[in-house]
């Protein structure tokens, strides 16, 4: 079979691409999907009919096929499994996946795309974070943290086995990447998802405030802590976002950039210039005229210096070295602020 090949989209609108994951009752069989376009422009006063994928890509050298209108197109192995667990026997399944749905070797399409998938993930009927496939004991580690959820308290402070499953669980990389923030903060439904086994987000999120007390008694486990706790705090608030927003008045406004960058200064992204772009949909500043806006012709070296200056005032001074993980940034800005602001960026 012949490569998929990407029909363009048009820049400058709404336009996306939704994956059609095609039924089966033999899991063994291949995946066939088909893509289609979508507005989103014409879908911003009702209810919509597909779902967000929030995953983590896994390494792109290890591929596995599927088929796009009959066409090979390969995904990393991560995201084949997903797919498989999603596919449903006998009905068709709506899916927005970003490694599927945008053509990633057009630099102009991803980064227009990359503008919209704060709105892609609002307008979804649910948020799909899919962990990886079950081990070490992960299937009972959701089952425990359901109980817990429903009980609002922990009972197996002492049972080193489920602590040890919850934990690992908790340290799969999903928990670690910056790019899920967005995802699940524009979620109005959050399921999470490892393997078979699944658990409501808001039900996770009950749990994790009941194991606080069992985190922050390890003190190898608080970095841990910090990580989730962040997420779970974006998770805790689908259930209150509305239905319908105005049109180009999407955004979470959680809190000034420079705030993110210092509250989620941990999470982690393979390109560097992401730990900008990938909060932007977050902000409550108004970034149309930031020089901030997704654009990967723009070296990390630029960029910081843009963010330095949005951040702090155009009237601070950067200096960064290539070869080193060193920004001086001179001003009035408060001192303590600029130190965390430059770890939270590991310079490349």
């Amino acid at each position: 079979m012949t490569p998929y090949r990407f029909s363009s989209l048009p820049l400058d609108s709404d336009k996306i691409r939704l994956l059609r994951l095609l039924p089966s009752d033999n899991e063994a069989a291949p995946l066939h999907c088909e893509l289609c376009n979508y507005s989103l422009q014409e879908s911003s006063q009702r209810t919509h009919v597909y779902d967000a994928l929030s995953y983590v890509w896994g390494d792109t050298h290890a591929t596995l096929p599927i088929y796009v209108d009959k066409n090979r197109f390969n995904v990393t192995e991560n995201l084949h499994a997903a797919l498989l667990h999603l596919r449903d026997h006998s009905f068709e399944r709506i899916i927005w996946v970003d490694a599927i749905c945008i053509n990633q070797k057009d630099k102009q399409e991803k980064e227009q795309q990359i503008r919209l998938m704060y709105k892609i993930y609002t307008y979804a009927n649910c948020v799909i974070v899919w962990l990886g496939e079950e081990a070490n004991d992960s299937d009972q580690a959701l089952e425990e943290l359901r109980i817990v959820a429903s009980k609002k308290a922990a009972n197996f402070a002492h049972e080193e086995k489920i602590q040890e499953s919850v934990t690992t669980l908790l340290r799969r990389d999903w928990f670690q990447r910056i790019w899920v923030l967005q995802e699940v903060a524009a979620a109005r439904r959050v399921q999470i998802q490892c393997g078979c086994s699944k658990i409501d987000g808001y039900a996770f999120c009950l749990a994790m405030d009941s194991l606080r007390r069992s985190f922050e008694a390890r003190e190898e486990l608080q970095a841990l802590q910090i990580a989730v706790r962040s997420i779970s705090y974006l998770i805790r608030g689908a259930i209150f976002r509305p239905y319908c927003h105005t049109l180009g008045t999407i955004s979470e406004g959680i809190c000034p950039l420079g705030e993110l960058v210092d509250m989620f200064r941990t999470h982690q992204a393979t390109e560097p210039r992401d730990k900008v772009y990938a909060l932007l949909g977050m902000s409550s500043d108004d970034m149309s005229k930031s020089k901030l806006l997704p654009d990967y012709s723009v070296s990390f070296e630029d960029l910081f210096h843009r963010l330095v200056k949005f951040v702090l005032s155009h009237k601070v001074s950067v200096e960064t070295q290539k070869d080193k993980e060193v920004a001086v940034i001179k001003g009035k800005a408060c001192e303590s602020f600029v130190e965390r602001f430059i770890r939270a960026f590991k310079y490349p």
